[in-house]
């Protein structure tokens, strides 16, 4: 019977193809995630935006998973559901909210199609065009935010005591490849601002996510095999969910301050990157199509730096430590775009190491720190808590750019200063969790700077 269960989850073959079928998924949702930053003067061209409507729109992706707190919920549902019934739900989810966003911001929407006349039927302050995609994007996010910690379970299930940390940084890199191709490709499928729809760019963002939903409909195959061949070879019986359980988790000091800087050093980055190729058109005089090029320099570092330091984690450790070495990179880029001329190569390069280090070193260590039945309730805590921020920092990027930018006649130059600064003080009070981190596992046995390959699966 142990035959069956290590011919299984210990062929290299099995795990590394169930991942890179899920994380497929990863790619699609972040790509469209992404796909309007490069193309945000095309859509405000289009629709009439103003920069506060485009951080709603960011914004709303967070919504439910904010006041609804669904990515928890979704969280304890994946811990009594499982994989296959969870993700088959959400993944519904964030594939409607993708087509509503998509078909909101196209021109076929706009002049009269179908439900235009019921979304300007009320409030009419805003455009139906804002609210056919604002209510997409709440249903994207509330789709992505709980698949997200379907992966995480899936990544912790198939690799704990393996390759955990590469595994996880694979993952990663599959969204952020997602986050590249969207800069890339968005620019390229549009014209001009102002001389022609969005329409293609939209419709390229559903049809890689309806294959990506059939890429998850393949790995569920994995899925069952790998729970019949565990449920075969496995005399004790499963630890169920408890409620009471994890709340004793926030007894964890670790668990706390993973939490802490997670909300916080994402709120930094996933907000920036919807606003930074209008930064460098705005600070630089860069054409659109070169400004999402450009940006692609951040995803792109994480492309290739996130499984090398997945594989250190894994092998020589250090995980709390990198978590502070890319808390502090953070910092210094943020500030060297609000505050100095240099050239945003440089800045774009650290963004892309510190966003590299610090998922690559953080969600492998919550699958140390919390118990495997619980995983799933603390990942999706985790990812509600994320979302306060990538809700409510955009909004305020949004304002701070409007407000900050009174007077200023429409082509000149936007100043980005303030709004940027927002950001690097964000990093500033992260890093303060990840030192706070890294004294407590001194004393709390975890063991986030061992190699997670000591830790027994």
């Amino acid at each position: 019977m142990e035959m069956i269960k290590r011919s299984l989850r210990d062929s290299a073959t099995a795990r590394w193809t169930a991942l890179i079928l899920i994380s497929i998924m990863m790619f699609a949702s972040y790509c469209f995630y992404d796909i309007f930053a490069a193309i945000k003067p095309n859509l405000q061209a289009q629709t009439g935006m103003s920069n506060a409507d485009y951080g709603k729109i960011v914004g709303a992706y967070s919504f439910t998973n904010v006041f609804l707190v669904m990515a928890f919920m979704g969280g304890m549902i994946l811990d009594r559901w499982g994989v296959r019934k969870t993700g088959s739900v959400f993944i519904t989810f964030l594939f409607i909210g993708t087509f509503l966003t998509a078909y909101g911001a196209t021109e076929n929407f706009a002049e009269g199609g179908f439900g235009y006349k019921f979304f300007s039927s009320f409030l009419t302050n805003y455009s139906p065009e804002l609210k056919m995609m604002i209510l997409g994007r709440l249903l994207f996010g509330l789709g992505a935010e709980t698949f997200y910690v379907v992966v995480d379970k899936v990544v912790a299930k198939w690799f704990k005591g393996k390759e955990l940390a590469l595994a996880f940084a694979i993952s990663i890199g599959f969204g952020r490849f997602g986050t590249m191709m969207a800069l890339i490709l968005s620019t390229r499928m549009v014209p001009e601002v102002g001389a022609g729809p969005i329409d293609p760019a939209m419709w390229f963002g559903i049809v890689i996510t309806l294959v990506a939903v059939l890429c998850f409909l393949g790995y569920l195959i994995y899925d069952i095999k790998l729970d019949r061949s565990m449920s075969e070879s496995d005399d004790e019986e499963e630890e169920k969910f408890n409620f009471a359980e994890f709340i004793g988790q926030f007894k964890n000091r670790s668990f706390i301050y993973i939490t802490l800087l997670c909300i916080l050093f994402y709120a930094a980055v996933f907000p920036f990157i919807a606003f930074a190729p209008d930064l460098l058109q705005n600070k630089f005089g860069m054409d659109p199509k070169v400004s999402g090029d450009w940006v692609t320099i951040l995803p792109l570092g994480t492309i290739i730096f996130t499984p090398i330091f997945g594989w250190w984690c894994d092998n020589r450790g250090k995980s709390a430590t990198l978590m502070i070495i890319g808390s502090f990179l953070l910092i210094i880029a943020h500030l060297a775009f609000s505050l100095t001329s240099i050239s945003p190569m440089i800045p774009l390069f650290l963004l892309g190491i510190a966003f590299a280090l610090v998922p690559a070193a953080m969600w492998p260590s919550v699958a140390r720190i919390i118990p495997e039945h619980l995983l799933g309730t603390a990942y999706g805590f985790m990812f509600t808590v994320q979302n306060f921020g990538l809700m409510g920092v955009p909004i305020l990027m949004g304002y701070t750019l409007d407000i900050n930018n009174r007077g200023v006649a429409e082509g000149d130059p936007l100043d980005y200063t303030y709004t940027i600064l927002l950001l690097s003080i964000l990093g500033m009070l992260g890093i303060v969790f990840a030192l706070l981190l890294k004294k407590e596992d001194r004393t709390s046995g975890h063991g986030l700077e061992l190699p997670n390959k000591s830790q027994e699966a």
